[in-house]
């Protein structure tokens, strides 16, 4: 199994954070837009037509494919697995939590950041020279502060998604080995990561690892 470790190591379990630069929020906000002259009447709309609701039959999901007998490999899909499995949206929902906290924190740097610069750019007539100066300085600190707090930011998310990993690898690596036994398989490869070109469906034991994944209670706590 050493081999579908090093695969599972590099399974995509990534929410990347985004944060708004400092000069994106610098520029001038654009004017909003000008109602219409009083008594300037819009065009009148022809009624929308109701039209019925098409009524369609979905169709029924193909059965799994069966296991090939005999066959002594197979292959998991370890995006889906992470995807559809309820470890791995827990671990998506922890990232885009955090995610979400630290990008409404800088933007709210950013919201003081622009605050500032407006008021440097349009009171800056009736400023005094000590006042100005002071104010450009505020300015460079929050341009420093903003740049500094998305490195950590960053660096929060990345130390998050390396431990998420390794929590879902230590509970998807002894699934993989007991059905690999179970089974018979001398090899189980990860289909994004072995650059196989065709693979018979029933090779794929994805639904099966998930399937488990789901059942099995970690003993580990949750970390907060």
């Amino acid at each position: 199994m050493k081999s579908l470790k090093l695969m599972i190591a590099t399974a995509a379990l990534t929410l990347t954070f985004v944060a708004t630069p400092a000069l994106a929020h610098a520029q001038a906000t654009p004017p909003p837009a000008q109602p219409p002259a009083a008594g300037t009447q819009p065009p009148a709309q022809p009624p929308a037509t109701a039209q019925p609701p098409a009524t369609t039959t979905p169709a029924a999901p193909k059965p799994p494919a069966p296991f090939p007998q005999g066959a002594k490999m197979a292959f998991v899909n370890i995006q889906a697995i992470a995807a559809n499995s309820t470890a791995g949206k827990d671990a998506s929902k922890r990232l885009a939590d955090l995610n979400t906290k630290k990008a409404a924190e800088i933007s709210e740097k950013n919201k003081q950041l622009q605050a500032a610069q407006t008021k440097l750019n349009t009171g800056g007539a009736v400023l005094s020279e000590s006042a100005r100066g002071q104010l450009e300085k505020d300015i460079d600190r929050m341009q420093r502060d903003i740049q500094f707090s998305s490195q950590n930011a960053q660096a929060e998310m990345n130390d998050l998604q390396n431990e998420l990993q390794g929590e879902f690898q230590q509970k998807l690596i002894p699934l993989v080995k007991a059905i690999a036994e179970e089974k018979g398989l001398q090899a189980v490869f990860s289909i994004q990561d072995s650059g196989v070109a065709y693979w018979d469906p029933g090779l794929d034991i994805s639904d099966e690892v998930i399937k488990r994944l789901d059942t099995t209670k970690s003993t580990a706590p949750v970390k907060k």
